[in-house]
């Protein structure tokens, strides 16, 4: 529901709230209340069509961004998600399956990843990509795309990925069934492909969620440090961060998305939780 309610917000936008995410109300004044008092105060929540959730200092719309926002951490961590999935398949089918350099060279990579603390990385590189942009030969992202918090939680994450990846294509290597097939005189992509790859699909249901759900958080967390998504776009972290200022005095602004944001990380992991309980029974019951 709540990822369903993000993806329609410029439904509840155009045709409920009739103002935009970045659009200011300061002189405006909404049910006979001034958007912004005297004081200047924003008004609260009216729970109504109009500034269901109140206004921000700006006079923009709480609902309006917290629906817009979180359609861009939803997006960037489904992108952020996939790019891990990619990579962590490539690295992890790599290293599990082969022996001798290729396999040291990408576990230790893998390890060195591991090492950082998954913030403090992340922080690190959106902080250099935010002030600089990337270019890679002809491809070049500006400071303030939304690739720039894809990218960089996209590359944290893969190690969280590929080392449980990794273990679990090593163990299916010395199965009866996969030496069998290496008996029979096939080669190793055929194999990986029809005798490796179906039995790691549970793995990788299971790891997904999770991994969408940390990437939400890490989003959260680079957005409200202020090197993910960059103002005046809303994310639930720019948001969280906009509404720390005015805690005691109009608390709204920063429980409202950081309720949301628990409120889809928990749905996420209680989804991940499900699918493995219904993809390997047996191992969800003993763990």
């Amino acid at each position: 529901m709540l990822v369903a309610c993000s993806l329609a917000a410029p439904l509840w936008a155009h045709d409920v709230a009739h103002t935009g995410p970045n659009t200011t109300h300061v002189t405006e004044r909404v049910y006979g209340q001034p958007v912004i008092s005297r004081q200047s105060e924003p008004v609260g929540p009216t729970w109504r069509a109009k500034f269901f959730l109140g206004a921000d200092p700006e006079g923009r719309d709480v609902m309006v961004r917290l629906l817009y926002g979180g359609r861009t951490s939803l997006l960037i961590a489904a992108g952020a998600s996939l790019l891990t999935a990619v990579l962590a398949c490539l690295a992890g089918f790599a290293a599990g399956w082969s022996r001798g350099p290729l396999d040291a060279v990408v576990s230790r990579g893998l390890d060195a990843l591991w090492a950082f603390p998954a913030v403090l990385l992340a922080g690190s590189l959106g902080t250099a990509l935010t002030l600089g942009g990337l270019r890679i030969g002809p491809i070049t992202i500006d400071a303030g795309s939304k690739l720039l918090p894809v990218l960089v939680i996209g590359l944290v994450s893969v190690p969280y990925f590929a080392r449980p990846l990794r273990a679990e294509v090593r163990a299916l290597r010395e199965r009866e069934f996969v030496i069998a097939a290496r008996a029979l005189g096939a080669g190793g992509p055929r194999i990986l492909a029809r005798e490796v790859a179906p039995n790691v699909v549970p793995t990788l249901t299971a790891l997904l969620p999770v991994v969408v759900a940390n990437s939400l958080l890490l989003e959260a967390a680079l957005s409200f440090l202020g090197v993910g998504v960059q103002a005046p776009d809303p994310s639930w972290g720019t948001l969280i961060a906009d509404g720390t200022d005015r805690i005691t005095t109009a608390p709204w602004l920063a429980l409202a998305p950081g309720l949301v944001l628990a409120a889809t990380v928990l749905g996420v992991n209680l989804l991940a939780s499900a699918g493995r309980r219904r993809l390997d029974p047996r191992g969800s019951a003993l763990v």
